[in-house]
């Protein structure tokens, strides 16, 4: 079992920037691909953003290329996901998720989510 700790949210302001870090633990070397989703109050929860374990294309939704960008560290089984230029649309709690399947676009492959992390963007 794979346990995942979503990090790094708050309040911002249209504009502003956020790092978000999710720590991993358990039998993470099972872990094909690290992702990051979101939902807002009374939405369908959506991928943001895709990586693989083992380096390669990295993945994300039309609306925060450009952005956001997802990175990772192996050695502290951590990955990152770094918001910049944040609109009230971004507005969600974003959860952390792992895929131990290859293919890191296919959101419908990534299991393993944790409690989220909420964010606020204010205009």
């Amino acid at each position: 079992q794979v346990q995942l700790v979503a990090t790094g949210g708050g309040s911002v302001q249209a504009g502003g920037s956020l790092r978000l870090s999710c720590a991993a633990s358990g039998y993470t070397g099972s872990n094909k691909c690290m992702g990051w989703f979101r939902q807002a109050p009374g939405k369908e929860r959506e991928g943001v953003a895709g990586i693989p374990t083992g380096g390669g294309t990295r993945y994300y939704a039309d609306s925060v290329k450009g952005r956001f960008t997802i990175s990772r560290d192996n050695a502290k089984n951590t990955a990152y996901l770094q918001m910049n230029s944040l609109r009230p649309e971004d507005t969600g709690t974003y959860y952390c998720a792992a895929s131990q399947v290859p293919g890191c676009g296919a959101w419908s492959r990534y299991t393993s989510w944790g409690q989220g992390t909420q964010v606020t963007v204010s205009s």
